[in-house]
């Protein structure tokens, strides 16, 4: 009985972040792996967040939120603008982080 409510338990957990939304923003002034780092490093920082996908390439960072937690476009923009770079756009998506890395890694033509 444990090990099938475990189980439950489990299966709950994953399809609840599959289902959680994804927040895209291009933003401009991400130049060095630095950057990708602090950026993750702050916006892991919301209690919302579970996942943060950076592109220094495609200048985009992407962010996985909790189930039914989001995060205001203001408070994104502030976080970002504070630490210097220049927020251009914020888009909310169903796409999954890991659908986001996969698009990430195809060559380019």
């Amino acid at each position: 009985m444990l090990k099938s409510g475990i189980a439950a338990l489990a299966l709950f957990m994953l399809s609840s972040n599959a289902m959680a939304e994804t927040i895209e923003l291009t933003v401009n002034g991400l130049v060095c792996a630095f950057c990708a780092q602090g950026i993750e490093k702050t916006l892991r920082k919301n209690p919302a967040v579970t996942d943060v996908v950076v592109s220094l390439e495609d200048k985009l960072v992407a962010i996985a939120t909790k189930p039914g937690l989001d995060i205001p476009d203001q408070d994104l923009r502030k976080a970002l603008t504070d630490s210097g770079y220049d927020v251009k756009t914020i888009a909310r998506t169903q796409t999954t982080l890991g659908g986001i890395r996969a698009r990430l890694k195809k060559p380019r033509s």
